[in-house]
């Protein structure tokens, strides 16, 4: 029996390890929860079943809010997606080793969340079909079609990266004692997989091609994504700033995920002696790094527009700070920026639950924040409403727009379920092949 050191806790046994980190049995709580999601799933699915048969009538968009709640989450799963980019490649290039159990819960969120950033597109379309068009008669000169690319290209990768470093631990799990369905499942995925030192060899130089291509595709998506605003000419958008800002609050909202996840896993899956205070303590200093940019970034985008103070920019900084989205605006900026600087600014805040209510401050608020990008602006345009219906001025969305957004919502959670149900969400061999180096 090799005996080895997991972190600064006492010595634990390599069979131990492989024991603590294999899959889990849902209890009664994972039952309760897993239903809770499949609900909401469901009647997202029924919403757009009613919306198909319908049309786009049954939302409260019109001919000026033709970009609702839908878009804003589109753009909320896109940011959420960078944490993959951040955890796997960035960390992993700049050989930063605690993050090793991070890695896997990373690039679920990653996977998850630009898979239902792609349909939430899909669902504003109104006409799915015609999303084949993209292929046939897409431009190259349009940012949509470099949405698509990028998108596409990120999920690939991303996909690979969740891939190549799970084959050692499919190996161990085909020699776990887990249902006969999930070790067909296993060797139908990793049965090539020998743990020879040529195939770890070229895993490794694999998974750092991958980690090195993944950071300028992920830094597209969220400038091209930014694109699709910054060159339709409305107040708010109007912006040089634009890729740099979502950029930044990606990074931001994938952490603020990240760190929620850490602590839900660790709590519930007892993994207490593979993530610690220290990750905890150490991605609480990234994070307040990552509030301080994006609050930057944010006074930047609203500085400069109340410099110049055109109406039109007037009419939307307005409704932003003082009118109708004041309340939204300032919880996303407190609730979303500030607390968080704050909290984590003191080491006792940087311990895991403070960390964790942080994490679902952080969330919380960027998603209110990419509501706040898209509905106020399409709000107020720089040419004024006139003659149009009440209704026309306002937005708010209708139950089918609420149930798909929370069904899209709880989709990303329920395959982040399963795949922990599935696989083991931190990584079994490379948490021991680094405890060997440790010795």
């Amino acid at each position: 029996m090799t005996t080895i050191n997991i972190a600064d806790t006492t010595p634990v046994p390599a069979e131990q390890i492989a024991k603590d980190l294999l899959p889990q049995k849902f209890g009664r709580r994972g039952m309760i929860w897993t239903s809770v999601l499949i609900l909401l799933f469901l009647t997202g699915i029924i919403a757009y079943f009613r919306q198909l048969r319908q049309g786009l009538v049954v939302t409260s968009m019109r001919d000026y809010v033709s970009w609702g709640i839908y878009i804003s989450n589109f753009v909320f799963f896109v940011a959420i997606s960078l944490v993959g980019s951040l955890i796997t490649a960035v960390f992993r290039l700049a050989n930063v080793k605690w993050a090793t159990p991070l890695t896997r819960i990373a690039e679920i969120i990653a996977v998850s969340a630009i898979v239902f950033a792609a349909l939430i597109i899909i669902v504003d379309m109104g006409r799915p079909e015609r999303m084949l068009n993209l292929f046939i008669y897409g431009r190259i000169q349009s940012p949509i079609m470099w949405d698509v690319i990028v998108i596409s290209t990120y999920f690939v990768i991303s996909l690979l990266l969740l891939y190549l470093p799970l084959l050692p631990d499919l190996r161990i799990l085909i020699n776990s004692k887990a249902p006969q369905w999930l070790k067909r499942l296993y060797r139908f995925q990793g049965s090539f997989w020998k743990g020879t030192a040529e195939q770890f060899k070229i895993s490794e130089r694999s998974i750092t091609i991958l980690c090195i291509a993944i950071i300028p595709v992920a830094f597209s998506i969220h400038t091209v994504t930014s694109w699709l605003f910054a060159t339709t000419y409305r107040p708010g958008w109007d912006s040089t700033n634009f890729g740099a800002y979502f950029i930044s609050g990606a990074f931001l909202v994938g952490s603020g995920a990240v760190v929620v996840a850490m602590y839900v896993f660790r709590k519930y899956y007892h993994l207490e002696k593979y993530i610690t205070e220290m990750h905890f303590e150490k991605m609480g200093r990234v994070v307040v790094l990552l509030c301080l940019l994006y609050l930057y970034f944010n006074i930047n985008e609203y500085m400069v527009p109340a410099f110049k103070m055109k109406k039109p920019e007037e009419a939307h900084l307005g409704g932003l700070f003082t009118g109708e989205f004041a309340p939204m605006f300032w919880f996303a900026i407190v609730v979303g920026m500030i607390i968080p600087i704050i909290i984590l600014l003191f080491k006792k805040g940087r311990k895991p639950l403070p960390m964790f209510i942080t994490g679902i401050m952080i969330v919380v608020g960027a998603w209110f924040k990419r509501y706040l990008i898209v509905t106020p602006t399409l709000l107020h345009p720089f040419l004024p409403m006139s003659d149009v219906p009440a209704a026309y001025r306002h937005y708010f969305p209708s139950w089918e727009e609420w149930a798909i957004t929370i069904g899209s919502l709880a989709g990303a959670l329920l395959v982040m379920t399963f795949f922990v149900r599935i696989y083991p969400i931190i990584p079994i061999q490379e948490t021991i092949s680094e405890s060997h180096e440790e010795e």
